[in-house]
């Protein structure tokens, strides 16, 4: 069938809302084709070759950002925070590594969120799941939970917002390698983990005075002064991302304007379904979440599916298998990919197959366990020769009290009431993030 970006609309389609109000649905829709694109297909094109170099062993790709933006808590603050940490954990993986690091943030766009159960019940009161910000409100009332396409208008101009400070502080100076003592959050600056970072700032002022010394300063280089921040999102809500794509005019190509990389995930990854037609036809790098359900067969027909010119860069496979199952289910797929000799990237995403419930009631992940799920996609990788190309973790800049067990902020079952602000999933904080980087950066050199 001759690919559109309207053809997804000819396949059946999983975790989608029902509108009421079809006539607003559409109005809503052509309002949005109309808006300028929140990203350049120049831009896409740029992440994809740096996507193909992670890929080859040559970069490694940090993924990572909040669960569910929400309207609520849009603040400048928010958003600065996260970048500091990514900057903060760019700086512990590439200088341990000695490698560039490709920095994508799950940021301006990441409304939608798939729902295990279409219903939700509290106190014997039923109603429909809330879906992200995008589509319906989290409040539990019967007038909050009906999707409001207007929603879809608001996710828009704020992730025009968020982009625009973005790239202000990827080019106002904020990212300038002279400053990393400044990348440091409060909360964390007194820590053992907080001390930890600035030893490894010190280290980097030391090389930035000899470079100086030799003439070689953030004024003449932009490369020490400036960074790129990429976005990325799952597209989940088709109805939003369709006016979004537009045809490049230098090459004739479609390109999902909404972020720089879009991404399936593990629960609408069907062949015959209406994302992967959708996702076949748009030129950006994309992803798709493997879980422990995928078979070998049908990964290899969901890669050629998406990427049938064997690109690399063009397809990020992002593994969430859980620190319990990935010993068992991933090698059978990696050394089937491996023989087939299809191009992709690999990255895991240890946070979604290892969410629990604990004492207290709260969905949480715990520390250790993403810490060994991540271990294991190395030693994996180790044994079969591959190359273990990134990271992709729901996680934030702020003080939040969302997963137990890390060494650097111990918080237990009974801690998680005190800041407990997640949308959805539980997320690692700062300080958990940064951690998380340190000893990413030790199993990189270990392998």
């Amino acid at each position: 069938m001759r690919w559109t970006p309207r053809s997804w609309r000819n396949f059946p389609i999983k975790q989608q809302p029902t509108y009421d109000d079809k006539a607003l649905l559409e109005e809503v829709e052509k309002r949005l084709s109309h808006f300028p694109p929140l990203i350049f297909a120049g831009e896409a094109r740029k992440l994809k070759n740096k996507l193909a170099a992670a890929g080859r062993g040559e970069a490694f790709l940090l993924q990572g950002g909040d669960c569910a933006e929400s309207f609520s808590d849009f603040n400048a603050d928010t958003i600065k925070n996260l970048f500091k940490v990514m900057l903060q954990m760019n700086m512990v993986l590439m200088y341990s590594t000695g490698k560039p690091v490709v920095k994508v943030g799950r940021i301006a766009g990441q409304f939608a969120k798939p729902r295990s159960s279409d219903f939700e019940e509290i106190d014997g009161v039923k109603l429909p799941s809330y879906r992200g910000d995008i589509i319906n409100s989290i409040e539990f009332t019967k007038e909050a939970r009906v999707p409001n396409p207007y929603n879809m208008i608001r996710a828009y101009n704020q992730s025009a917002a968020t982009l625009n400070l973005l790239r202000a502080f990827s080019r106002g100076g904020l990212a300038d390698l002279n400053k990393v003592h400044r990348w440091n959050l409060e909360f964390i600056k007194d820590n053992p983990l907080g001390k930890k970072y600035d030893e490894l700032s010190h280290k980097i002022d030391a090389s930035m005075k000899f470079m100086a010394a030799c003439g070689l300063t953030s004024d003449i280089m932009p490369q020490l002064h400036q960074t790129t921040l990429y976005t990325s999102h799952e597209a989940l809500l088709l109805n939003y991302e369709e006016p979004m794509t537009r045809m490049d005019s230098e090459t004739g190509e479609w390109f999902d304007c909404s972020a720089h990389m879009l991404w399936i995930g593990d629960r609408t990854r069907d062949l015959d379904g209406a994302h992967i037609e959708f996702f076949r036809g748009i030129q950006n790098p994309i992803g798709c979440k493997v879980g422990p359900s995928m078979q070998e067969d049908e990964l290899i027909e969901l890669i050629r599916a998406l990427n049938p010119k064997n690109e690399e860069g063009r397809l990020n496979l992002i593994v969430r298998m859980g620190a319990s199952k990935i010993s068992e289910y991933y090698p059978p797929l990696l050394k089937r990919v491996k023989e087939s000799g299809l191009n992709v990237v690999w990255t895991i995403d240890p946070m979604h197959g290892n969410v629990e419930k604990s004492s207290t009631g709260f969905k949480t992940r715990n520390f250790e366990n993403i810490l060994s799920e991540v271990e294991q996609f190395f030693t994996i990788h180790k044994e079969f020769g591959t190359v273990p190309a990134g990271i992709h973790l729901e996680m934030t800049g702020n003080d939040v009290t969302e997963c137990t067990g890390s060494a650097s902020c111990a918080i237990d079952d009974e801690g998680l009431a005190s800041r407990y602000h997640t949308q959805c999933d539980p997320r690692l904080n700062a300080s958990q993030a940064l951690e998380l980087a340190f000893m990413i950066s030790d199993t990189i050199k270990e392998n």
